[in-house]
């Protein structure tokens, strides 16, 4: 189709949302998949990767059959639009225009629909870090299309598709809160209905491959330029703003972060350094394209101690923290830095970044407007409480209604993968040394003994201090 056909079509700006949706896409695929595989124990990697994998997939069936119309289409009621599919191909090739919002865009639907799409599928998939480590695959399978359909629609619509806090002014730049908020939420109240990870789980933490970790944390870092780079709907200005931004403060949480880890741990920690990355990357998203560089830095610097003391502080001392097992922390590097994100945008949006982006909001209280932090702390409690509520709904109604466990049985707990997939994560060779490395059982020593394995520090297999001897064990790794 040439452009004399299609006078709406800006190639510029379709090339960069098409670049900026797969850059999003790459964080989820293979980003968080290969993030949650080596940050779990290595009995749990397939099982984890897995779910963000389901996760991706099912997403974008349940997004063109009813629920982009839903977030992004006509209006039905004031949160949520009139449910239907795209999947004709006039539609596909049709402009992109989000009707509620009275919005157009410079490029098809398609591109509008596929872009979206990849911000459905992260939330889903950062929820399902919550759940890692016993979550019964069935109930996943159900859980994920209910929960796009019922809760990340309701606020897709409500503050990007023209919804009532839309109407009210509430920024969201990029997801701050329809994304990192309602996941952080949803997979706070989810870990509260599944239960606990087993106790040997609970109690050995240490991921099985930290350069895989780094890997996917890596993907989510860059891949972050698209997510916030992409939603001006534009190559414009204050998309290059936005990924500047972003990145500006990701370093600076991230060095807080480490900081606080050298002044509290006495150490630095690479996998401190990840949330500290996280949480940066979360708190500038509400606000990418609106602040200031000097307003990057300063939420860079609250995103990398405040969630910090709330994940090492209150999250070790409050026994109903404890109680949950939030396996990945999300409450902590979601729901803290998000509604963080939030309120920081109502104190440093900036009047001239509110118009390079598109809206009429005369910037945050630094430029006057003190109503913004209000309508921030508003916009977060609608996003917190309708998780709350429909994040418990969906869960019991997979439990007891469907009468789906949603936990997986105690043996299944006790061999994960193998049982629950019939695969290994790491396949070294058929040597009895390697077995406790394949099943995920670490001993936890830090020091390295006569007739041991070791890999960075951390000893696996058998303890000498037992009574049999460890000359059998060498023999064992000679042969293997």
């Amino acid at each position: 189709m040439s452009n004399s056909t299609t006078p709406w079509l800006d190639t510029g700006d379709n090339a960069w949302q098409l670049t900026a949706a797969s850059l999003v896409a790459l964080q989820s695929v293979p980003g968080l998949v290969v993030l949650y595989a080596g940050i779990m124990r290595s009995k749990w990697a397939i099982n984890s990767a897995f779910m963000a994998f389901y996760g991706f997939a099912a997403t974008l069936i349940v997004w063109v059959l009813w629920a982009y119309k839903m977030g992004f289409g006509i209006y039905m009621l004031p949160f949520v639009g009139r449910p239907g599919p795209v999947v004709t191909i006039a539609q596909e090739l049709g402009q992109s225009n989000l009707p509620s919002a009275d919005l157009s865009q410079n490029f098809p639907l398609s591109t509008m629909i596929y872009f979206q799409f990849v911000f459905a599928a992260i939330t889903i998939i950062i929820t399902a870090g919550a759940f890692l480590g016993r979550m019964n695959f069935t109930a996943w399978i159900l859980f994920v299309p209910l929960w796009i359909t019922f809760s990340y629609t309701i606020g897709a619509y409500s503050i990007w598709g023209g919804g009532f806090l839309f109407q009210k002014g509430v920024i969201d730049y990029s997801g701050g809160y329809v994304i990192h908020l309602s996941s952080g939420t949803a997979g706070f109240v989810g870990a509260h209905w599944i239960g606990p990870r087993s106790d040997a789980d609970r109690a050995e933490t240490r991921p099985n491959n930290i350069l895989t970790v780094l890997i996917g944390a890596g993907i989510l870092w860059i891949g972050w330029n698209g997510f916030n780079g992409g939603d001006p709907y534009a190559a414009s200005a204050d998309a290059g703003v936005a990924v500047l931004n972003t990145n500006i403060c990701t370093a600076m949480s991230l060095l807080c972060w480490t900081i606080c880890d050298v002044i509290y741990f006495k150490k630095p920690s690479v996998l401190g350094a990840v949330q500290g990355m996280i949480t940066g990357l979360v708190c500038i998203t509400p606000a990418a394209g609106v602040v200031a560089g000097w307003g990057a830095i300063a939420m860079g610097f609250a995103s990398g101690t405040i969630p910090w003391l709330s994940m090492n502080i209150m999250g070790k001392k409050v026994a109903y923290f404890r109680k949950i097992d939030d396996t990945l922390g999300i409450f902590h590097t979601h729901l803290v830095a998000g509604a963080l994100g939030g309120f920081c945008t109502g104190l440093f949006a900036t009047a001239e970044g509110c118009a390079a982006f598109g809206i009429t909001n005369p910037g945050g209280a630094i430029d006057g407007n003190g109503k913004q932090v209000w309508l921030q702390i508003v916009g977060a409690l609608f996003i917190i409480g309708w998780n709350i509520v429909w994040t418990s709904l969906i869960m019991m109604f997979i439990k007891y209604v469907c009468r789906i466990p949603l936990r997986m049985t105690e043996e299944e707990l006790l061999a994960g993968d193998d049982m629950v997939h019939g695969e290994a994560a790491y396949v070294l060779g058929p040597c009895e040394a390697h077995e406790s490395l394949l099943a995920g059982h670490y001993i936890r020593r830090h020091e390295t003994g006569p007739g041991e394995l070791s890999m960075g520090g951390v000893t696996m297999g058998q303890d000498p201090n037992e009574k049999h001897a460890t000359g059998s064990h060498e023999a064992a790794s000679k042969t293997s």
